[in-house]
């Protein structure tokens, strides 16, 4: 029996008594504080009821035109919003920025001062709102900064609205920011993409403007909606284990007996205190403006998955950092831990977010949306082509951004699109671009309608598709799917990078409109050049195009044929943004400078070689420290009961063999050890590409050979013996 002190036991009486509390709504710490205190988000509604109308004006047209505001306006905002936060209770206020660590970063500052009288004053300045000094020396740089080189600053971000933070004791007003060094180099993830944005309302308006669109349109922007995938893990359970809580996965472990193979968890019904941890932090990201539309259970024991409705690129990706925030946070409110490394089992499905991205105008007319008759949206054809276009040139550079340590354990499996990139249409669009490609398109497929049967059912509308989860980039109605993203990820990278690929794509095909085009063309000329043009486009790229089963040994075969790469690690996708197609790109769009973008280069290499040296350390001194001692104990005992047996005289050769067995395998787990010990100690230093194909090349290998011998140890150790939470209760237990 397990003691009162057992982690497993408590997780067990945890469970139940959290799921007892989540039914009766007796939870305490649940108390729903937005019915208290309301939309904690100062947006454009909170703007327009308390700025003056010239003031509310410059804020709109810093956000929609990117007007620069005066510091009397800024002092106006400023006044307002400190007003706000502070009849909400906000002590504190902190400039909200994303550094390349891939988190969020605030420095909390007061929004009271004594006034020299016993009481306070409260205030923030324009200036406070618009530009703040946190220290800089201590954030991953590249090589942009030196240690001693400490200045850095934060610059208000006008489009992504401020809002409030809670917690029992404290509310602190958070103003989205971006972070530069002091020579103005980017230091984080949000700069980068509100350059991309630019670019991308640049070029995209050249195209309207081609086709006389852009009458009443101001501006062009990408629109993001990032699922998010998680695992809930009891949290007795995950602090029990020093891999999920230093590393956020499973270093060791068997599967157990159940686990997904029956597709039961999978939409199935949601546990009640599962449930119940849903409901809060919806409701609290509800309050902070993060518009949440889905839930579910997902494939594997454990996992669930959060939707939101589509945003503006910029707004989504803060938002899609204000979900991870506080889906950790609220799940520790009902005993969980939450999970979102892309991989924290091995042997069921890892985690991902699924990046719907598409283009919309400041009017609301979706530029990826096909309509009806789709071959004679000739708009539409050129958006289309030059997102194919940029996949295939760029193919090297997507498969970059998707690319961690946690990503490459799921990438290629049967959960998680191929490291190939490839764009999936589905049957209308494929046959539009065979269409293009012969010259002219004359027929739009219809998916038709579905009769199920049955009188009470109705009839269902057909699309002229499928989906297809094995694509890493997917056509999905009126927005492509980048589904390869990780689940802890950031989610502004991917989107910097397919914005501006995607930029330099429409450019190409404008200028090659234009160049055709003499004078004022009738509209018969007009579309003979689009239509030239997209028929070169398709021919030079539609390798790129596949609707088939990207699991497949036949595709990777074919992959290869067409010269489509297939780069399968880490250490092989990050020397893309060092070639001189992804330098240009981003120097043309101003996004990145050359010394920025191999600042980046810089870190993405050495948070790789930094998490699988962190992941090494730990596998061994949980071998060394646990299952080494419980491993030796089991040999003692079935040693002990080999000798009293032989010593009565009976024949112990079974035992004895498996004695010798079990001997064996400890000594090859011990020796194992060594081995990783070794590769550890061994690591080059200086060169991070060296360093990254080491790590995985070394390290990783002598890990995986570890775990292999660590986990048949757990299918043969005693379980009274075993140190660790196994599989069947870190799975099942919710």
């Amino acid at each position: 029996m397990l003691s009162s002190t057992d982690p497993h036991a408590q997780a067990v009486a945890a469970s139940t008594k959290w799921q007892n509390q989540s039914a009766s709504g007796s939870n305490a710490s649940a108390d729903r504080v937005d019915e208290i205190y309301g939309i904690d988000v100062f947006d454009l509604r909170k703007m327009r009821e308390r700025l003056p109308k010239g003031t509310y004006r410059s804020v709109v047209a810093a956000m929609e035109q990117g007007a620069r505001l005066t510091p009397l306006d800024a002092d106006v905002i400023a006044t307002a919003m400190k007003d706000w936060a502070i009849e909400r209770g906000a002590t504190h206020y902190t400039h909200w920025f994303q550094p390349m660590t891939g988190l969020t970063a605030e420095k909390h500052d007061g929004l009271s001062i004594p006034d020299g009288e016993g009481g306070v004053v409260f205030q923030l300045s324009g200036a406070s709102l618009v530009q703040g000094e946190p220290d800089a020396s201590s954030f991953p740089s590249g090589g942009l900064r030196a240690t001693f080189e400490a200045r850095g600053y934060t610059a208000w971000d006008p489009t992504s609205p401020a809002f409030i933070s809670r917690g029992l004791n404290y509310a602190t007003l958070c103003i989205p920011t971006a972070f530069v060094s002091w020579n103005g180099d980017a230091l984080d993830k949000k700069t980068p993409l509100l350059r991309s944005i630019d670019a991308l309302n640049t070029q995209a308006m050249r195209v309207l403007k081609l086709f006389g669109t852009d009458a009443g349109v101001k501006s062009v922007g990408s629109t993001l909606g990032a699922e998010q995938e998680y695992f809930l893990i009891d949290r007795n359970l995950y602090f029990a284990r020093s891999d999920l809580s230093t590393c956020d996965r499973t270093l060791f472990g068997s599967m157990p007996p159940k686990h997904q193979q029956l597709d039961d968890h999978y939409f199935g019904a949601i546990p009640g205190r599962v449930l119940g941890f849903m409901a809060e932090a919806e409701a609290e990201m509800f309050r902070l403006g993060v518009p949440v539309m889905t839930r579910h259970n997902e494939v594997a024991p454990g996992q669930f998955e959060i939707a939101p409705l589509f945003e503006s690129t910029n707004l989504a990706c803060d938002h899609q950092m204000v979900t991870m925030e506080t889906l950790k946070r609220v799940a520790g409110r009902y005993g969980f831990a939450c999970v979102l490394h892309e991989k924290p089992f091995a042997g069921v499905n890892g985690s991902g977010k699924h990046n719907n991205w598409s283009l919309s105008t400041d009017t609301g007319v979706n530029l990826l949306d096909p309509q009806d008759e789709t071959h004679t949206n000739l708009q539409f054809m050129v958006f289309l082509c030059a997102v194919i276009r940029a996949v295939d040139i760029h193919a090297d550079m997507l498969r970059a951004t998707i690319a961690t340590a946690g990503n490459d354990h799921r990438l290629g499996a049967n959960e998680a699109p191929p490291a190939i990139i490839s764009v999936f249409l589905g049957d209308m669009l494929t046959d539009l671009i065979e269409q293009l490609e012969r010259g002219s398109t004359s027929r739009t497929l219809k998916g038709g309608q579905l009769d199920l049967g049955a009188q009470t059912l109705p009839m269902l509308s057909r699309d002229s598709g499928d989906r297809n989860r094995t694509s890493p980039f997917a056509f999905t109605g009126n927005k492509f799917e980048l589904r390869a993203v990780g689940s802890s990820a950031s989610v502004a990278w991917p989107n910097t990078v397919i914005n501006t690929i995607v930029s330099e794509s429409l450019d190409a095909i404008a200028s090659e409109i234009e160049s055709k085009l003499k004078g004022k063309p009738t509209e018969a000329q007009f579309e003979k050049a689009v239509r030239s043009v997209l028929q070169g486009v398709v021919k030079q790229h539609k390798r790129v195009v596949f609707n088939g089963d990207g699991y497949s040994q036949e595709w990777e075969d074919e992959a290869e044929r067409r010269g489509l790469p297939n780069l399968k690690s880490t250490p092989d996708a990050i020397p893309a943004f060092q070639t001189a197609k992804a330098r240009s790109a981003f120097r043309k769009y101003k996004v990145l400078s050359k010394a920025e973008l191999d600042s980046r280069t810089e870190i993405f290499a050495e948070t790789y070689i930094t998490r699988i040296g962190i992941e090494a350390e730990t596998m061994v001194q949980m071998a060394r420290q646990q299952i080494f001692p419980a491993a030796m104990e089991h040999q003692r005992r079935i040693a002990e009961a080999v000798a009293a047996t032989e010593g009565a005289g009976v024949d112990a050769s079974d035992a004895r063999e498996g004695l010798e067995e079990v001997t064996d395998l400890v000594a090859r787990f011990r020796a194992q050890i060594n081995v990783l010990d070794d590769a550890i100690a061994s690591a080059p230093q200086g060169d991070p590409y060296k360093g990254m194909r080491y790590s995985r090349d070394a390290i990783f290998a002598a890990m995986e050979d570890l775990r292999s011998l660590g986990d048949e140890l757990e299918q043969v150790v005693s379980s009274e013996l075993w140190p660790m939470p196994t599989y069947r209760e870190l799975l099942s237990i919710r």
